[in-house]
């Protein structure tokens, strides 16, 4: 089933917002991978950060399907 969230009244497809939570976490991700200097050992960084983004979309997805 597609669910859909109200927000104000527009509604917007559960993915899109996932999608943007997911963004909202790599970004935090990213810069904490940097600080500690974890991509100093990662061999592609552009397809390590888009697995990793995959990765994190996926959690957030079954955490909010856990959560209803």
């Amino acid at each position: 089933m597609i669910e859909e969230i109200d927000l104000y009244g527009v509604f917007l497809p559960s993915l899109l917002v996932w999608i943007v939570l997911a963004f909202l976490i790599i970004l935090v991700l990213r810069r904490a991978l940097a600080a500690f200097g974890i991509y100093k050992y990662v061999w592609h960084r552009p397809l390590f950060d888009m697995a990793l983004y995959v990765v994190t979309v996926g959690v957030v997805v079954a955490i909010a399907r856990s959560l209803q």
